[in-house]
């Protein structure tokens, strides 16, 4: 067969890339409906570790990230994206035989490990190729796809299970996997020369890490990061319970949930018009202050009554916080990688593995607590985003002094 060598015309590497890089998203939220089907049939008698179903993939995820931006600058941007396929597609396979709950958990950690290349690579991928305006006109139409797709893949979660089960939200990513696989080996070329690859070592990695602990900013948004993306991630953890359990909205918890995803998109989309004009240090501690402001005093309103509040305020709280974290997502990382210009692959990966580890950690600590009330989920991102603009206070003065 051979080889592709010519670019993809601009629509359909548009097409090709938002394909690859929302298997993530939708690898999280696609389960969400079926969080109580898999207890069920999987026999789990503790219904708060049906949440790891969710949070576990970010197990694999986040040690996936660390490895493959380094090896794609060694070996080319298209074998790690294949390799990536692969395990995805091996952990879908025994995720959807799985007879085990813990099988299935396997299945899933091997599903985030897989999904770390298809997530990252192709943003070094796009950099091979394109620059400027090009480059940021690419990123922003697959940032947007990539948006959209958390809003509905609880939709098509709870569609695929009404018809087929729970097993066929597994069979779906096995499918979409297959296809962007495929897609990407015919049509795809390779875009980092061989005269441009750097060897990986793992002393090389012990090495970049080392020099970001010695960075003050790198290490304060990086924690900042992981305790702002804990609270995030507890809330999908603990999302069908919260929806479907305290608030009985049944069927219409993909409505709910997707608008919570839309007021993030929509802060995203706010926060890149804004961030040349204000800069990207006060979008976040903007951000982050009236979500926190938002979370105490919905807490305080909250453990002085005995009744969940009504749906309604719940949401105009929830929206308040995700449209508030879309101005931080993407500028804490940027934040955080400021230093390290000269090691950008090392520390995009080095970042974005610590982040995602220390948010997992914190999200199961959140998720575990769930006790039929919404108490446990206000209560953690009261607390964690308080920490954040502490973090952030003491990072700044780090860097004035």
């Amino acid at each position: 067969m051979k080889r592709p060598t010519e670019p993809l015309p601009f629509g359909e590497l548009i097409a090709l890339l938002a394909l690859t890089v929302s298997l993530v998203a939708m690898s999280t939220d696609i389960m969400l409906p079926g969080l109580a089907d898999i207890g069920r049939d999987l026999c789990v008698t503790d219904i708060n570790k049906t949440q790891y179903v969710v949070s576990i993939l970010f197990i694999g995820f986040g040690i996936g990230q660390l490895l493959a931006g380094p090896l794609s600058d060694t070996f080319g941007r298209k074998p790690i994206i294949y390799l990536g396929f692969a395990i995805f597609i091996a952990g879908s396979l025994l995720s959807m035989l799985a007879t085990d709950f813990y099988v299935m958990l396997a299945g899933r950690v091997l599903q985030g490990l897989g999904a770390a290349g298809p997530r990252v690579v192709p943003v070094a991928l796009i950099r091979d190729g394109y620059e400027g305006r090009a480059m940021a006109r690419i990123m922003s139409f697959i940032m947007a796809v990539f948006m959209l797709v958390p809003a509905l893949a609880p939709v098509v979660g709870q569609v695929v299970i009404m018809v087929a089960g729970w097993r066929a939200c597994f069979a779906l990513l096995l499918a979409m996997a297959s296809i962007a696989f495929v897609w990407f080996s015919l049509r795809q070329p390779e875009t980092l020369r061989s005269k441009n690859r750097r060897r990986f070592t793992l002393a090389s990695l012990g090495s970049g890490m080392l020099e970001a602990c010695r960075i003050r900013a790198t290490v304060g948004y990086t924690l900042t990061a992981g305790l702002v993306f804990g609270a995030f991630l507890s809330y999908l953890a603990t999302s069908r319970q919260i929806f479907q359990d305290v608030y009985d909205t049944g069927e219409w918890f993909a409505l709910y949930f997707g608008m919570a995803a839309i007021a993030l998109g929509a802060g995203s989309i706010t926060s890149s018009k804004l961030v040349v004009r204000i800069g990207m240090h006060p979008l976040v501690v903007y951000g982050l202050v009236i979500a926190t402001l938002a979370s105490w005093a919905f807490l305080t309103g909250l453990l002085s009554v005995t009744t969940a509040p009504p749906l309604w305020l719940f949401m105009i709280w929830l929206l308040i916080l995700f449209g508030c974290r879309g101005f931080v997502f993407g500028n804490i990382n940027a934040l955080a990688m400021e230093p390290l210009g000269h090691m950008a692959g090392l520390g995009a990966a080095i970042i974005g593995s610590v982040s995602t580890l220390i948010a997992l950690s914190l999200s199961v600590l959140i998720g575990a607590q769930f006790d039929g009330t919404i108490v446990p989920l206000v209560v953690g991102f009261a607390v964690l985003d308080l920490a954040a603009l502490g973090v952030i206070a003491w990072t700044e003065k780090g860097s004035k002094s």
